[in-house]
């Protein structure tokens, strides 16, 4: 695995870069030598955050952003959610990737701890809702009027249909379809 560096308002190190190279190196025996991750470290208030995306071939994507009060607990906190993500999506991942580029190695994959059927996620609620036009600013209010995370709508601007939702850090994210 291929990982780059971004530094969001911190210079990285190299004491840094070489504690990530070893910590993530726990995730090669999964991937393919292609496989490109971008790792991010970046500092808020008294937290140090680790984001980190691997890049699939085929379209895929595996992220995980941890915080800790040093980037050593982040990383480790980071590399166990990534790995508890590639156990639990190993089936998904197969199918997905069947055919394809060999780069991730299933055989070195643990199976994740059987969920009991009454237990796994599933759909239980289904609602419908009309796509008014109206602008970014206006989906945010309706959204923090309803108390939402998240808001679907049709911007007036495009006529596109867009999803406005709430970040971790207290801001906005915007998702816009590309065609």
């Amino acid at each position: 695995m291929k990982l780059m560096y971004v530094g969001k308002n911190i210079e990285i190190r190299d004491s840094l870069k070489a504690l990530a190279e070893k910590k993530f190196a726990k995730l090669d025996k999964y991937f393919a030598s292609d496989v490109k991750a971008t790792v991010t470290f970046s500092q808020e208030k008294n937290e140090e955050i680790v984001e980190v995306t691997i890049n699939l071939p085929g379209g895929g994507v595996i992220r995980s952003e941890e915080a800790a009060p040093e980037f050593t607990t982040a990383i480790d906190k980071t590399v166990d959610v990534l790995q508890r993500q590639i156990r639990k999506h190993k089936t998904k991942l197969q199918k997905k990737m069947r055919g394809k580029n060999e780069s991730i190695r299933f055989d070195q994959i643990d199976e994740a701890p059987a969920i009991e059927a009454d237990k796994e996620p599933k759909i239980i609620r289904k609602k419908t809702f009309d796509l008014r036009p109206m602008s970014t600013e206006e989906a945010t209010l309706q959204m923090d009027l309803l108390g939402h995370n998240f808001f679907v709508y049709r911007d007036s601007s495009d006529d596109q249909t867009k999803v406005v939702y709430k970040r971790k850090d207290g801001n906005f994210g915007l998702l816009e379809p590309q065609i």
